[in-house]
């Protein structure tokens, strides 16, 4: 029989999805998701991987309020890739998949589905509306999530507005409270004016806002100490500058700060005075395009100016003039316009100050109040404009500068957002930031700059604003006693709101009364009354997700506490990964976890942010729908995802060649191996080829590759590793050598050959199996199977090193071989560039050896050597001649080869028709027929 390329592709007894990626995948991998749903191929993953050490990745919930996106999908497909590694390496690693259902999003859409409703609508109809919309999108996107490949108890998912979640949320809540770390204040939180709710630090983003900075002055009305008159400064022309970029916030001054430690200086502008911190005088003149003026007098001290008074500047009322050392020279006057209502540090140092009150003239829609005198009625943002205005006409505005700064937004409706002084529930992180340090140091930070960026963000983090002016969540569990009004918090009311909350869920606070829920007996620790109400707010879903340690890790059988990892986006740092470190050790003095892994964004091809306005934006469901859902996966893995990863469709396209290499490889293995049973065929290490075990050995060094790569959940070295393992050790070299053996013998040298290559596809297929989930399982499906081998190649243990190890010497000496063919094939090149030949096996080779050459080359059979070259003959001489080559000690010279060709096996051979039966056969390929 002749060979030729339609003979090997009749070999291939496999179905068109092995030839046809493109088509094949998305076609195919369906049928294979049936499969496994069917067959209940996780459950009994876990069930198969009992008893062996449990790890543990914990999910992030992600917000079920729509599909998934390429960011979404890069999360879901790390967690799956380490997930079923770890199932084949020798853990029990279950995966239980959460979804965060609480919050704002949600309730306006809910709110907005109503229409005209919401007006009339009650809280506890509201909330059913709401968990409505929230649980039809839970199976939504658990589907996209399972047509990634992503396992896991999609089944038992669990759901923040479970009863049971809720229950030991409200636990975790009264834990905290009774150890101090809970209380409720005043104090400037960020608020949306858009929600109408409180924010905290997590829900903010910064964009670019244009905004007036303005220099005002402020009249001095008295002088406690006689520092003017001191100074021969005249109190009726003096004024204190100060500078703010929140025009609307005006209305709230009721104090300038300064700092104590700072030279202030008089500024004499005609006949008035001004006063501002030295250093800045020049960058205030320059701000303010005054160019006459005069620096009077010595500088004076900011200390001595405190408590000195000044008349507001449109308001009846005079504020005071007061210290404080957040008071800076980076920018401005030196004077700083301090609103204790709307500002943290202005806040902060008022209550240095009791004679200082805390005025906030601005309602929880952004609207300013009647204390904002004749403004009243007006939003922040449009007010800004009108008291600029007003204050320019009545000279009280030095000068302004329009410029464009950071401020920050809203993360979900990404409108800007104001500073507002509320009674609001907080959790003191300042009074056990010493245990977190203490915790962030026992966990392992992937990568390792995780640990500095979670203590920074602690560091800077006093208090958490936990609850919400919302009615989509959890309720703050405490109770107001109607005669006083102090809040009440027991262990006997968390005890029974929990019990309640388990029993009913958190409607159950909606429904009924305060005195059908607080137990029988409880008294105001304040007054002693025992008539209570109930508060009406709502816990951040940061604290939601936070407490799934609690109401997840401890409550599900499978799962232990703390986690072996949790998993997410490099924003969580100051959302989840904070949230749950913070009631963790809060409540159980540890860490939810041991190690934390973190990923960047997706971004489009040229790294910037996707946005659907844009139009840069890519779909899995594209994806999916024209390569599959594997190509995704190898997205992945072939990414670095510690930093932004970019996505787009050149890319697909250029991973699905990369696929294409690694899929045609197998393709090749399986093809050679049909009619092969390695129950009856394979043959004994000492009947391999050394070439064989060369391709044993690059398997096992993949295997170290792999392992070292998954070990520390590098994807892209496992990638690389197998990427190159295919397309070089062996599509270029391997399975292009033993072509000849694998078509043209049917003897012991063909089945070392196959038994090689199926011990390799078995290895491989086990290693890209994390990965190419569906592909490493249609190649599992055709592999011939020995006993104790499983239906699906996840429940497989990953191959170990060393069964295949070589030493250094045989490395070297193939090295050395290598080196030398790739010598062979740069004068085969030339030779064919000559005419002298055509394809390669037209060629005869003579080798001009020193010894150590010859020696090398003489070691192997020359039919052998003659296949590592793909050439018919192969001759070794002593001594110098042929072409010089890189090679030290090596000659080559190239000819046509002698003889003529064999119809089978193109070798050109003396021997063709020695076989009088087969007149173009050589002797060789005579007798396989004739056998």
């Amino acid at each position: 029989m002749a060979k030729n390329k339609s003979q090997y592709d009749s070999t291939l007894n496999l179905p068109k999805t092995l030839f046809e990626m493109r088509a094949g995948l998305p076609k195919k991998e369906p049928v294979m998701l049936k499969d496994w749903e069917d067959n209940d191929l996780y459950n009994n993953l876990i069930k198969h991987n009992d008893g062996k050490p449990k790890f543990v990745l914990h999910d992030g919930p992600p917000y079920a309020n729509g599909n998934i996106h390429m960011g979404t999908a890069l999360n879901k497909i790390i967690k799956d890739i380490i997930i079923r590694d770890k199932n084949m390496e020798g853990y029990q690693a279950p995966y239980v998949p959460g979804f965060d259902t609480h919050g704002l999003p949600i309730e306006l859409k809910a709110l907005s589905s109503v229409g005209e409703k919401k007006k009339d609508i009650s809280k506890l109809e509201l909330r059913q509306i709401c968990e409505k919309f929230a649980t039809e999108h839970i199976d939504i996107m658990s589907d996209q999530f399972k047509r990634l490949g992503v396992i896991g108890d999609f089944e038992h998912p669990y759901l923040t507005l479970k009863p049971e979640f809720e229950a030991r949320q409200i636990e975790i809540f009264g834990e905290m409270a009774k150890k101090g770390y809970i209380y409720k204040g005043l104090k400037p939180v960020y608020w949306c004016p858009d929600c109408r709710t409180a924010l905290a630090e997590a829900e903010i983003e910064y964009g670019e806002d244009d905004c007036d900075s303005i220099f005002v002055r402020f009249h001095v009305t008295q002088d406690p100490n006689g520092v003017l008159a001191k100074h021969g400064i005249p109190m009726d022309k003096t004024y204190f500058v100060i500078w703010t970029t929140t025009t609307w916030t005006l209305p709230a001054n009721e104090a300038i700060c300064l700092n104590g430690q700072f030279e202030y200086s008089f500024v004499k502008i005609g006949e008035e005075y001004h006063i501002m911190a030295t250093e800045l005088v020049k960058s205030v003149m320059d701000a303010c395009h005054i160019t006459e003026y005069e620096v009077v007098g010595e500088p004076v001290s900011g200390a001595e100016f405190e408590l000195m008074r000044y008349q507001h500047v449109y308001l009846p009322k005079e504020g005071w003039v007061i210290l404080g050392d957040h008071v800076t020279l980076e920018s401005g006057s030196g004077c700083v316009h301090t609103a204790g209502g709307h500002g943290v540090d202005d806040f902060n140092v008022c209550q240095k100050y009791p004679q200082v009150p805390i005025t906030v003239p601005v309602d929880d829609g952004g609207y300013l109040t009647d204390l904002a005198g004749k403004y009243a009625g007006q939003r922040v943002w449009a007010a800004n404009k009108t008291i600029l205005a007003d204050l320019t006409e009545s000279g009280a505005v030095m000068g302004q500068v329009h410029i464009k700064h950071q401020y920050p937004h809203c993360w979900r409706c990404h409108h800007p957002i104001i500073f507002r002084a509320t009674e609001q529930w907080f959790c003191s992180v300042a009074k056990f930031r010493e245990d977190v340090y203490k915790a962030i140091d026992t966990v392992q930070w992937m990568p390792d700059w995780g640990h500095d960026r979670m203590k920074g963000m602690v560091r800077d983090r006093n208090d958490w604003c936990i609850s919400r002016q919302r009615t989509w969540g959890v309720p703050i569990p405490a109770f107001y006693c109607k005669k006083c009004g102090a809040y009440h918090i027991t262990d006997a009311t968390i005890k029974a709101v929990s019990e309640l909350f388990r029993k009913e869920g958190s409607d159950a606070w909606y429904k009924y009364e305060a005195e059908q829920i607080i137990p029988a007996g409880e008294v105001c620790e304040k007054c002693g009354a025992s008539e209570w109400i109930k508060d009406t707010d709502i816990m951040d879903v940061w604290f939601d997700s936070g407490s799934t340690h609690a109401a997840v890790l401890e409550e599900r059988p499978e799962l232990k506490f703390p986690a072996d990892m949790y998993m997410e986006g490099g924003d969580q740092f100051r959302g989840w990964f904070q949230s749950s470190l913070l009631t963790s050790v809060a409540s159980k003095g540890c860490a939810p976890y041991k190690s934390v892994l973190c990923h960047g964004w997706v971004v489009d091809e040229q790294g910037k942010q996707m946005h659907k306005s844009a139009g840069n934006g890519v779909e899995p469901s594209e994806i999916i729908k024209d390569y599959g859902a594997d190509i995704i996966r190898l997205w992945v893995a072939s990414s670095d995802y510690t930093v932004d990863v970019r996505a787009g469709k050149n890319i697909f396209k250029q991973l699905s060649e990369a696929y294409r290499k690694i899929r045609n490889t197998a393709r090749f293995i399986l093809g050679n191996l049909d009619g092969f049973d390695p129950n009856t065929d394979c043959v004994a290490d000492d009947q391999l080829q050394e070439i064989d075990r060369w391709a044993l050995a690059a398997l096992d060094d993949l295997i170290v590759n792999a392992h070292n790569g998954y070990a520390v959940y590098d994807f892209n070295k496992v990638y690389h590793a197998v990427y190159n393992f295919c397309v070089v050790a062996m599509s270029n070299f391997y399975l292009d050598v033993t072509k000849d053996r694998l078509y043209c013998t049917n003897g012991a040298a063909r089945r070392a050959a196959q038994t090689t290559m199926y011990k390799i596809l078995v290895a491989l297929d086990k290693i890209i199996a994390p990965i190419l989930c569906f592909t490493s399982q249609e190649i599992w499906d055709f592999l011939p199977k020995t006993e104790g081998m499983n239906k699906y190649v996840v429940f497989e243990d990953m191959p170990k090193a060393g069964e295949y190890a070589a030493d250094d010497a045989f490395k070297a000496k193939w090295n050395q071989l290598i080196a030398v063919r790739d010598e062979v094939k740069k004068v085969l090149e030339q030779a064919r560039a000559e005419k002298t030949i055509g394809a390669s096996l037209e060629a005869s080779v003579t080798l001009y050896c020193g010894d150590a050459v010859y020696d090398l080359l003489n070691s192997i059979p020359m039919d052998e050597l003659a296949d590592l070259m793909i050439v018919s003959h192969v001759e070794l001489v002593k001594g110098e001649g042929g072409a010089a080559s890189a090679v030290e000690g090596l000659g080559i010279a190239a000819a046509h080869a002698t003889g003529d060709k064999c119809e089978r096996c193109w070798k050109y051979s003396a021997d063709i028709g020695t076989h009088p039966a087969h007149p173009t056969l050589c002797a060789r390929c005579a007798s396989v027929v004739e056998g």
